[in-house]
């Protein structure tokens, strides 16, 4: 079938008009990116120009009335908090998705699996406030019943279980997707060859779906990283160097809302909380390109 010249032309230009609105898109995106990298460079010049890199990232005072801004408590709180609600997620989560994936029959599954995708979607602030009411006086309880602690119960252990009910949907939902994308073949393979099912899943079926089980945990890590207000709700916002789990704490997301409304009026305090941001952000983002370049190489290794 021969088009005519006059429909053709028309074709062609609805093509260079789509690539053209496509690559407008996509240069907005990038524009918008690359101006809020710029607007914390430029706003968190005036604490970095009178204070070294050093002082700021590595002291553990934090003063703002005496000028006086150390970071590495929150710093530290930060990686403490994620670590530990990664370390209480991750085995939980596996095992819910294996157990949905691979035991339960397929149409409660299906339900289940809806449910849990729903949990995600819930406000950081709802889980925030139930652990405030549940979760805040029963670690207060505990710690002094079995271990002799004194504590309110706001501390880096409840922010930490926080974060890891938070990171449970994501983790659940996307590592059941990469179990149930698995074809059905290997399944029959591996048991026809007499293996067990949890042989198969623990042997076939886990590599399989690695490389996306490995991309719901660090979807979640990032998550966890960068959480904030439920984490400002139950960790006591304390800017110190905890000596214990049980001890109040503060993150880098957590500081930034808890300093928000009277360190903005004051330039040098907004300069610091600005930079906060932008070491947040720095953080989340070698996180994530780290992630990537894990994962691209683990995919490539585990499909030859």
């Amino acid at each position: 079938m021969i088009i005519p010249p006059d429909r053709l032309g028309r074709r062609l230009a609805k093509d260079r008009l789509g690539v053209n609105i496509m690559a407008g898109a996509t240069l907005l995106v990038f524009l918008a990116f690359l101006s809020f990298v710029v607007l914390l460079i430029v706003k968190s010049r005036l604490i970095v120009f009178r204070y070294s890199l050093p002082e700021l990232l590595l002291s553990s005072r934090w003063d703002p009335v005496n000028h006086t801004f150390g970071f590495f408590p929150s710093i530290l709180g930060t990686f403490i908090v994620t670590l530990l609600s990664m370390a209480i997620a991750i085995p939980v989560s596996l095992l819910t998705a294996i157990y949905i994936s691979e035991y339960l029959p397929k149409r409660t599954g299906k339900y289940l699996s809806s449910f849990i995708d729903v949990l995600a979607g819930i406000p950081s602030v709802v889980f925030g406030l139930c652990m405030l009411l549940v979760f805040v006086p029963l670690v207060a309880e505990l710690a002094q019943r079995w271990f002799g602690i004194e504590t309110t119960g706001m501390c880096i252990l409840t922010a930490a279980i926080t974060l890891s009910i938070m990171v449970f949907p994501i983790i659940v939902s996307l590592a059941v997707e990469s179990l149930q994308a698995l074809p059905r073949e290997m399944r029959e393979t591996s048991l026809s060859l007499g293996s067990t099912r949890w042989q198969m899943v623990k042997k076939v079926l886990l590599k399989g779906a690695g490389p996306g089980i490995i991309s719901a945990i660090l979807l979640g890590f990032g998550r966890a990283l960068g959480e904030t207000m439920a984490v400002a709700m139950v960790i006591g916002s304390r800017n110190t160097l905890p000596d214990s789990l049980f001890s109040a704490g503060q993150t880098l997301p957590s500081l930034i809302v808890s300093s928000f409304g009277e360190m903005m009026s004051v330039p040098e305090d907004q300069s610091a909380l600005v930079f906060v941001a932008l070491v947040l952000f720095l953080l989340v983002t070698v996180t994530n390109v780290s992630a990537k370049t894990v994962n691209n190489r683990l995919r490539k290794k585990w499909r030859y």
